[in-house]
């Protein structure tokens, strides 16, 4: 009998239908020389602090630096405190006894990290020493699952990547639990104070914008702005230079003649440059740059966008949602001509579907080398009906990001006209020639500045044209915007940098904090951890988080790029980079911040303190 254990029952019961097992038994499915189980995520966990002899939270455990990790049966909380789930714990018994009786064993959990320390996990804690293979596709549709079974994978060929993610689990658990039990013991032990590897330099981020802001003082300043006419046209232009003080202004704003005053000649154009200018498609979506658009246009969290997807994949809609690449290789696109021709008949896609049938398919997002596991989200080609509005909203921005991806590019005309009239202004206009992907959603540029017009008249070096209208303009400088979820995904993309270019972004991806399947969770543990609280669609701090980080902020734990480097070496232990030498220096770097951080926590007592009071 073939054992195939997937990574969730809905997963194992799509397998099974698809080879057309139907017997069900308790925990499994079998049929045609099949059994089919399964996993409910991770069963097994890296066992806690007690399993190890360290009972209770004390200052002499510290730091706690296990010879050799144990796993555990993951626990539930009961009335009796945590004890083992005896749900996981009969599933387990469930696979021992099916893997014992296997001829073949095919894992089948998700293709990518997480899943593969799922199965691992299963398989070092049973003790089985059965050869196994893998199943790695990126689709759940029929044909996609038939083809990766008729291609299975020894399963030595992913030792490196459950060797990333077993680094990565053990880095958790090491950093998390002494910093969390360090800083706690340091503050009195009257609360859990939970820290970790990822969570505390990414709720170091909010905290630090939250402040800049909190502490930003505006300064005025005065700009003048004038209307120009040519041919009927109106349009605007500003001054290049800014003023702070208003009797600066008022007394040059003084000197601009304007029509009505019965002077005609008011602007003299001295230069005009008008620049075309090719905007590429956008790349296609990987879990991240979804996440971002779904917070941007619907407002959705970034775990609500991974449910959605989820389970989008798992109806055989989407391809494999959990991937960090917005590329595809060759061999996909040689498909994708045949994919978009599903979709003449979508009520908002149909026509740009009908046209990409016309014209040669724009190949930004083509690039097999940057393919990782798992190529960019495409839908499938299947019939998408039914779905709940929030899931069509989800599939539609898949839909219309393949459409975008391999469209034409925007063409644009950027107009920039200098006039002089006592004082130098400039006018920007935009206008869109050809439309190309823009046309697929309709949408605007939204970096497009607020003083760019419409479109401006043809004008030569050497007119004079009359100013028929000036105003002076009192603003004030602006901080930066509060992260949202959006905002927050792109930061953690590159540990804070603030990088706009979509591509230098994406190619520092392996440097960025957490994964694109891991950042929601992290918004989440932060938000259940009241470090942070969702105030409309922006993230802000509490005050136990704002105590936290002011412990914390000058750690290296709360640094954004270490945690980052972190995550780079872990892809590159996927490559076969040395797991010994990366455990080293997070031994050692255990040691430095348990100590820091027992010195450190006295001082988040009073803060905590405060923040009791003012709930009372």
């Amino acid at each position: 009998m073939k054992i195939v254990i997937a990574e969730k029952p809905s997963v194992g019961r799509e397998l099974a239908k698809v080879f057309g097992a139907t017997t069900r038994k308790d925990g499994y499915i079998e049929g045609k020389g099949y059994s089919f189980t399964w996993a409910f995520g991770h069963l097994l966990q890296l066992a806690p602090p007690q399993d190890y002899g360290f009972i209770g939270w004390r200052k002499q455990h510290l730091p706690m630096l296990p010879q050799k990790f144990k796993l555990a049966i993951r626990k539930i909380k009961t009335k009796d405190g945590f004890v083992e789930d005896p749900a996981v714990r009969k599933q387990l018994d469930t696979i021992k006894r099916l893997f014992d009786e296997a001829s073949e064993i095919i894992v089948a959990t998700d293709a990518g990290r997480e899943g593969e320390l799922i199965f691992r996990y299963i398989y070092y804690y049973l003790k089985c020493k059965k050869p196994f293979k893998r199943l790695w596709i990126s689709s759940q549709t029929d044909e996609a699952i038939k083809d990766g079974f008729r291609n299975l994978k020894p399963g030595t060929d992913y030792d490196t990547l459950f060797n990333s993610a077993h680094c990565r689990s053990e880095s958790d658990w090491l950093v998390g639990m002494n910093a969390t039990q360090a800083l706690s013991i340091s503050a009195g032990n009257r609360t859990v104070l939970s820290l970790g590897r990822v969570q505390t330099p990414t709720l170091a981020m909010i905290c630090a914008r939250f402040l800049e802001i909190k502490n930003f003082v505006p300064q005025t300043y005065f700009q003048i702005s004038i209307q120009l006419v040519k041919d009927e046209q109106t349009f605007k232009a500003v001054s290049i230079s800014n003023y702070k003080e208003k009797e600066e202004a008022e007394k040059l704003f003084g000197l601009i003649e304007d029509v009505q005053s019965g002077f005609t000649n008011g602007g003299n154009i001295t230069a005009v440059e008008a620049k075309p200018r090719k905007e590429p498609p956008p790349l296609l979506h990987d879990l991240s740059s979804l996440q971002q658009e779904a917070n941007k246009k619907k407002g959705f969290t970034a775990d609500q966008t991974l449910n959605l997807l989820q389970n989008l994949y798992e109806s055989k809609l989407v391809s494999y949602p959990r991937t960090g690449s917005r590329y595809i290789g060759d061999d996909v696109f040689a498909g994708v001509p045949d994919l978009i021709s599903k979709f003449t008949d979508h009520p908002d896609f149909g026509k740009q579907a009908q046209f990409l049938q016309t014209t040669k398919l724009n190949k930004r997002s083509v690039n097999a080398k940057k393919v990782t596991d798992h190529h960019a989200v495409l839908p499938t080609g299947e019939q998408a009906y039914g779905l709940s509005s929030d899931k069509q909203a989800i599939y539609d921005m898949v839909v219309g990001r393949m459409m975008e991806a391999f469209h034409q590019e925007c063409l644009k005309e950027i107009t920039k006209i200098t006039i002089q009239s006592g004082l130098t202004f400039i006018a920007n206009g935009t206008v869109i020639r050809s439309a190309g992907w823009r046309s697929v959603f309709n949408e605007t540029d939204e970096d497009k500045k607020d003083e760019d017009n419409a479109a401006l008249p043809k004008v030569a070096v050497g007119e004079q044209l009359p100013i028929t209208e000036k105003s002076l303009l009192e603003k004030q400088t602006k901080p930066k915007s509060m992260y949202n979820e959006a905002s927050l995904l792109k930061a953690l993309e590159t540990s804070g940098k603030e990088i706009e270019d979509e591509e230098l972004r994406y190619a520092m991806k392996d440097s960025g904090l957490g994964t694109p399947a891991t950042r929601a969770s992290i918004i989440e543990t932060l938000i259940t951890r009241e470090y942070i609280t969702r105030e409309k669609r922006n993230l802000v701090p509490t005050i136990k988080g704002l105590a936290v980080y002011d412990v914390v902020k000058d750690k290296q734990i709360a640094q954004a790029e270490l945690t980052g480097q972190w995550e780079k070496r872990l892809e590159e232990i996927r490559s076969g980079a040395s797991v010994k030498v990366f455990k080293s220096e997070i031994t050692e770097y255990t040691k430095t911040i348990t100590q820091e951080l027992l010195i450190a926590g006295a001082s988040i007592s009073g803060k905590l303190e405060d923040q009791k009071l003012e709930k009372a």
